[in-house]
């Protein structure tokens, strides 16, 4: 089965942070990094999109795929 994610954040290293601790639990990049201006807070934010196949599972709505 695979798996997507979307992880988001302020234009930070915290976001570097993010998407490198998904790539070191076997994540991978999916496409390019999206970038937009948050008005409502006055700051840059990043995005990207992840992917992983996960053999022998089953997707459920309640699953967290942070822990996968």
């Amino acid at each position: 089965m695979k798996l997507y994610r979307f992880l988001s954040a302020e234009d930070s290293s915290a976001f570097c942070h993010k998407v490198s601790e998904a790539l070191s639990k076997g994540w991978e990049l999916y496409g390019s990094p999206t970038q937009a201006f948050d008005a409502g807070t006055g700051v840059m934010r990043c995005g990207q999109a992840v992917v992983k196949d996960v053999p022998g599972k089953t997707y459920a709505p309640d699953m967290k795929l942070g822990a996968q």
